[in-house]
C-alpha cells in the first residue's frame, strides 16, 4: 500500500508507474483504492464510476477500468455532505457525520473487492487517500492504516518535498501512528525533488538513523507530466506561443476537470482556469461540470459572470457548456428532489432554449459517435455521468451524434455557444481540431491515448531510474 504524508504528494502517480513496471514485467497487476473523494470520475464498461485516477492506473496497468478497483467513491455535494457510491452506484448523500456511521457498511463492501482481486491478480498495488496521521478519523478508517491493518499488507510512505518540510512530514506522520502502523510501514519516498540531490543526502542519513526505516528512493520534479488529476485543478504553464485564448470556470464543486486537460496542456493555448475576479479575455470560454449545479451558478452570479458572458459573446467570443455547464447554459434548472441540494427551481442563464430537471436516475454510459455535421462530423468517444433530462427546441440542433443514431447537446443558431452532456469531447484528435477551429484557430493535435501513454512511460522512467521499487515491493 502507499500512503501519503499529505493530499496530493504523489501516491496516485507513484502506484501509476509502478502499475506499469509490474505489468511491464510480466506480472498479473491491479491498482486498488477502497475509498476516494474526487468529483473527477470515470466511467468503467460495466457502466459504474471510480475515480479516475483508477482509471488512470488501470490502463497504466494495461486493464479495463472496473468498479472493483475504487469501491467506495464520495463525490462532495457541500463542504460537510457527499454523495456516497458503492461499486459504482450512487446510493446515499450523506453528512460527514452520517458517512462516518455508515463506514462499517462501506467497509464491507471494500473487502468483497478485494477478495475478488485477490482471485484474479498475483499483485494488488493499493493507494491510500489523505494522509495516514488524521488520528481524528482513525476510528472505523478503511482509507489508510486501517485497511492495511484489515487485510494485513505493508505500507510504503511517499512525502512531497515540493512543499517543503518533508522531514517533519514523514517524522511528524510516523509519532501520529499506533506501534503497529509503525511496524507496518516498510519506508519512504521522497517526492518531486529539485536541485542537488547531494545536499539532500545528510537529512536523508538523519532520516534513516531516525526512523530505523530506509528512504527507498527521490524522485525528481516531473514537469508537465501529462497526466490527469485526482481532484484538485492542475496546475497552468503559461505559454509564449499562444493562438487561442481559453477560459474555464472554477466553479466551486467542479467536476470532470480533466475535459479541459486538452486545451491546458496545448503549447499553442493560453489557457486560464477563472475563479472569480479579474476577467483575462477569452476566445473561447468553457464551462466544464458541476457536481452543485444550483449552487455553482448562485457562486457564478455573485463574482458577475453572466455579464462577462454576455460581453464575451457580443465581441463575437464562443461558449461551450459541459455537463453541469450545458445545463447552466438553459432557461431554467429545477431540482425537486433536491438531489443538489435545498429542493427547488431557479433560472439559468438564459442562452440556450432548453430547460432542465433532475430526477434521481442517474446516467452512466460510455459513448461514442460524431459531432454534427455542422462541426464537421468528425469521430468522437466520450461518456455520460450525469442526473437530470433537458428538454427544448435548442436539442434540434444536436452537438454531437451518437453511433445508436441518438442525437445530444445544442447548437445555437447563431453559432456562438454549445452545450452536451458528452464528457471527453476535446481527448479525441479530430474532434479537438473541429472544435478549436469551431472557437477560431487552426491548432495542432494529439491524440489523448497517446498523450496518456507517454506520460506513463516517462514516469516509470523515472521510478526505476530514482527508486529502489523492487526492494520497496519486495520483488526479485
Amino acid at each position: 500500500m502507499i500512503q501519503g504524508t499529505t493530499s496530493d504528494a504523489g501516491k496516485s502517480t507513484l502506484v501509476a508507474g509502478l502499475c506499469r513496471l509490474l505489468a511491464r514485467a510480466g506480472v498479473r497487476v491491479a491498482p486498488f483504492k477502497p475509498q476516494n473523494m474526487a468529483n473527477n470520475a470515470a466511467v468503467t464498461a460495466d457502466g459504474g464510476e471510480i475515480g479516475r485516477a483508477q482509471a488512470l492506473q488501470a490502463f497504466a496497468a494495461g486493464l479495463e477500468p472496473r468498479v472493483d478497483f475504487n469501491p467506495v467513491l464520495l463525490k462532495p455535494t457541500t463542504d460537510i455532505g457527499a454523495q456516497v457510491v458503492i461499486h459504482g452506484r450512487a446510493v446515499h448523500t450523506l453528512s460527514a457525520r452520517d458517512y462516518h456511521a455508515y463506514k462499517p457498511v462501506a467497509l464491507r463492501a471494500v473487502l468483497e473487492s478485494w477478495a475478488r482481486l485477490q482471485e484474479e491478480f498475483e499483485w494488488i498495488l493499493v493507494e491510500g487517500a489523505g494522509s495516514p496521521a488524521e488520528v481524528n478519523l482513525r476510528a472505523r478508517d478503511i482509507a489508510n492504516m486501517g485497511f492495511a491493518e484489515a487485510v494485513d499488507i505493508p505500507v510504503a510512505l511517499v512525502a512531497d518535498i515540493d512543499r517543503g518540510g518533508v522531514f517533519a512530514q514523514i517524522v511528524g506522520t510516523l509519532e501520529c501512528l499506533s506501534p503497529s502502523e509503525r511496524a507496518r510501514m516498510r519506508g519512504f519516498v521522497i517526492n518531486r525533488f529539485r536541485g542537488d540531490l547531494s545536499l539532500l543526502a545528510p537529512g536523508l542519513q538523519w532520516l534513516e538513523e531516525r526512523t530505523g526505516k530506509p528512504v527507498f528512493g527521490v524522485l525528481p520534479h516531473l514537469g508537465k507530466l501529462a497526466l490527469e488529476a485526482e481532484d484538485g485543478l492542475a496546475p497552468v504553464e503559461r505559454t509564449a506561443r499562444a493562438r487561442l485564448r481559453v477560459v474555464a470556470i472554477a466553479w466551486p464543486r467542479v467536476s470532470n476537470h480533466t475535459d479541459l486537460d486538452a486545451w491546458r496542456l496545448h503549447p499553442e493555448v493560453d489557457f486560464h482556469w477563472w475563479h472569480g475576479g479579474p476577467w483575462p479575455g477569452a476566445d473561447l470560454v468553457v464551462l466544464p461540470g458541476s457536481k452543485a449545479v444550483q449552487a455553482d451558478l448562485a457562486w457564478f452570479e455573485s463574482h458577475g459572470g453572466p455579464a462577462l458572458l454576455r460581453r464575451h459573446l457580443r465581441y463575437g467570443g464562443k461558449i461551450i457548456g459541459l455537463c453541469g455547464g450545458f445545463q447552466m447554459l438553459g432557461e431554467w434548472l429545477d431540482d425537486p428532489l433536491g438531489l443538489e441540494g435545498a429542493p427547488g427551481g431557479r433560472p439559468g442563464l438564459g442562452l440556450l432554449s432548453l430547460r432542465t430537471r433532475l430526477d434521481s436516475r442517474k446516467v452512466l454510459r460510455r459513448c461514442r459517435g460524431r459531432l454534427a455535421a455542422t462541426l464537421g462530423g468528425a469521430e468522437v468517444e466520450g461518456y455520460e455521468i450525469h442526473l437530470g433530462v433537458s428538454e427544448g427546441p435548442a436539442l434540434a440542433h444536436p452537438v454531437v451524434i451518437g453511433e445508436d443514431g441518438v442525437p445530444d447537446g445544442a447548437l445555437a443558431e447563431d453559432g456562438q455557444i454549445l452545450g452536451t452532456y458528452w464528457h471527453g469531447l476535446f481527448d479525441s484528435a479530430p474532434a479537438f481540431a473541429a472544435l478549436a477551429h469551431w472557437a477560431g484557430a487552426a491548432l495542432s493535435t494529439e491524440d489523448a491515448v497517446q498523450r496518456r501513454e507517454a506520460a506513463i512511460e516517462r514516469l516509470a522512467a523515472a521510478i526505476e531510474a530514482h527508486c529502489d521499487w523492487r526492494r520497496m515491493l519486495g520483488v526479485s
